[in-house]
């Protein structure tokens, strides 16, 4: 960084920029279950894990979203999980491209510079980006407390017949690093019934990814899963267990849930 040549905030974007349209003009697109094929039926095998860099996986409400709570409800959009899959569709500067101008508001001006290219291209890239941009469900702005409440009183009674009514009749439910997922309320009735109940006495904290309200699960009182749940029309839409105890330091969470108890007292 030559100081002499300009402002840091510019410099440290057109960097990040650079390294990032680099990287996703590569192969590998990160995906969620859903985008790599057929929702599995009731009884299907999981099939082998897929690698860490195939998926999407989520990030601290507090690492991504503005301090401004003005600002938070729109910001959410921008960060869930669904969003973020979309964004994988389109090629890598219409991607820049979107997010500069939509998410992060920069004028037409300051990204033409930053990519340096013309404000014309910038305006036809964001035209093209959006028309391509896959849609995206409808969240709730807001959190059901109830709603929120009701599903972890539920998931730790192993309340079934409570968890399925709490559900969107198209809810999907999805377990990364798996392909396997399923799509329905039926369908994920019928596996939660026939699965043995291998949640059977997990306990939960709630905390918050990608805008979303997420739990993290501990099974036998250890670190076991993140579940990211999707709420809309006053239902679950949607869940996303991360099969990977290795998220919960990044979300400032305890290993085990006897520490949790400790710490909260």
């Amino acid at each position: 960084y030559d100081e002499g040549r300009g402002p840091l905030r510019p410099w440290l974007f057109h960097q990040a920029t650079s390294v990032c349209l680099d990287m996703l003009r590569g192969p590998q697109r990160r995906a969620r279950a859903m985008d790599l094929g057929p929702a599995a039926r009731p009884g299907d095998p999981l099939g082998e894990p897929l690698p860490g860099h195939a998926w999407i996986w989520p990030v601290p409400d507090g690492r991504v979203l503005p301090s401004d709570p003005a600002e938070v409800a729109v910001a959410r959009e921008t960060v869930r999980l669904a969003f973020v899959a979309a964004l994988q569709h389109l090629p890598p500067r219409q991607r820049a491209v979107l997010i500069l101008r939509d998410v992060l508001k920069w004028r037409a001006a300051e990204v033409a510079t930053l990519l340096e290219t013309s404000v014309t291209s910038v305006n036809s890239a964001l035209q093209r980006a959006r028309a391509r941009l896959p849609a995206v469900a409808p969240h709730d702005s807001e959190v059901d407390e109830e709603l929120l409440d009701r599903y972890v009183s539920a998931f730790e009674r192993y309340d079934v017949d409570t968890l399925v009514s709490l559900l969107h009749e198209d809810a999907t439910m999805t377990m990364p690093p798996f392909a396997w997922w399923l799509s329905g309320r039926a369908a994920i009735s019928a596996v939660l019934r026939a699965a043995g109940a291998p949640c059977e006495g997990s306990h939960l904290l709630r905390t918050r990814a990608n805008g979303s309200p997420a739990l993290a699960q501990y099974r036998d009182g250890e670190a076991f899963a993140l579940v990211v749940l999707e709420v809309g029309g006053g239902r679950v839409t949607g869940t996303t267990t991360y099969l990977d105890p290795g998220l919960f330091p990044f979300f400032d969470l305890p290993m085990s849930f006897g520490h949790a108890l400790r710490t909260d007292r």
